[in-house]
């Protein structure tokens, strides 16, 4: 037997659950790419995404995923046999150094720690042994949603200013983007580029890329420019020019949407909803925890992001877990993936999310862990509940 009739419920870290609103944007005629409607909204995307990474510089849209867009950053700014340094704190900085390593730059691993955050003071001192500066790019992820690390990009930045040192501060927001603080400006990132699919709640196959003046100088002399990425090339006058040949139409409707909403509901209440949604998770597998089983991949408390909770599983199968709340409740959690493969399995609390289907999702996790007989603390959701209660205020 099984309760799993009615909408599947994807609580995986990306692609998230669409708005219905997002999905019915798309719903049209395909629309003049030449016309001045085409023309408007391609502009006031590229105004939105600026004030989404809260820079006074250039954004771009590409038809891509996130692994596209790391390309993009990387072939507009490094030359050949250039220097980049890789801040790890889980999977994807690492990902993104292996594409800048194939892309034919020297790349080095400050290495980091699956279970925790870069650490400024590590990344301060590295740079302060560099004394050539040969180091012309540094790597590193908001959010990693293979471990669950949330890093402090504001620190990093200071770090490496404190350091004096001119290396360009790239920075990944694929899984944090509307979701928490990105202050691009604020916090001395050069490049930050981010994606459709996740916090921003529109179906994977767009890429976004910003990029300030110090980007740009480096833009000027690099030699890994190809034609499609380039910026230069996106600069023309030339509507088409701006997507490198026909523009996505009905992913930028959806995009367009998605993003009217987050300005509805308001950027800063969409943190604090975050906020509030990922607190009520980490209640949950606190509790579970006491099985001695289920446990925080993260260490730090401050190093547990919004967006994305990575749980370990020690005993006991997390595949186990994942089959049940799909097969018998119509839940799917996120996988173990990288050095967590079998051993983790991860819940997203990210993009279009509220208290309702976090609470059913953290119910299921709970009703698989019973029928499984897997030892756990009781009365996580409950844990959930309370903290949802006392800060929700009426």
């Amino acid at each position: 037997m099984t309760v799993r009739a009615g909408r599947e419920f994807l609580a995986i870290p990306g692609p998230t659950t669409m708005p219905d609103q997002v999905l019915q944007a798309m719903h049209r005629p395909a629309l003049d790419i030449y016309s001045a409607e085409m023309l408007e909204l391609t502009e006031s995307l590229l105004r939105d995404l600026s004030k989404l990474f809260a820079t006074m510089g250039k954004s771009y849209i590409y038809i891509a995923n996130g692994h596209g867009a790391w390309e993009a950053t990387l072939s507009n700014v490094l030359s050949r046999g250039d220097k980049v340094l890789v801040l790890e704190s889980g999977r994807f900085a690492i990902g993104w150094g292996q594409a800048a390593a194939a892309m034919g730059a020297d790349v080095e691993v400050l290495k980091g720690d699956w279970r925790r955050a870069i650490r400024p003071a590590e990344v301060e001192e590295r740079l302060r042994r560099d004394k050539e500066h040969k180091i012309k790019a540094i790597l590193a992820v908001q959010v990693d949603t293979a471990s669950g690390a949330y890093n402090d990009i504001e620190a990093i930045g200071k770090a490496i200013k404190a350091a004096g040192h001119p290396a360009l501060f790239m920075v990944d927001t694929v899984a944090s983007l509307g979701c928490m603080p990105f202050e691009m400006d604020k916090w001395y990132v050069d490049v930050a580029m981010s994606g459709s699919q996740k916090g921003l709640m529109t179906p994977p196959g767009l890429g976004f890329v910003a990029a300030n003046d110090r980007a740009w100088d480096a833009h000027k002399k690099a030699d890994l420019r190809t034609p499609y990425w380039d910026w230069t090339e996106r600069e023309g006058s030339e509507h088409y020019r701006k997507y490198a040949g026909t523009a996505p139409v009905h992913l930028l409707f959806a995009l367009r949407e998605a993003i009217n909403m987050l300005h509805a509901e308001g950027l800063e209440n969409a943190f604090e909803r975050h906020r509030l949604l990922g607190e009520a998770v980490r209640r949950a597998v606190a509790v579970w925890g006491e099985g001695q089983v289920l446990g925080f991949n993260i260490a730090e408390p401050a190093e547990r992001s919004n967006t994305v909770t990575t749980v370990t599983v020690k005993g006991a199968d997390p595949a186990a877990i994942q089959r049940y709340a799909k097969e018998k409740c119509g839940v799917v959690l996120g996988t173990g993936i990288g050095d967590l493969q079998g051993q983790a399995f991860r819940i997203a609390h990210m993009g279009h999310v509220n208290a309702p289907m976090i609470l059913g999702t953290l119910g299921v996790v709970e009703v698989a862990l019973t029928a499984l007989n897997i030892p756990h603390g009781k009365a996580g959701a409950d844990a959930a509940i309370q903290w949802l209660g006392e800060n929700v205020k009426a």
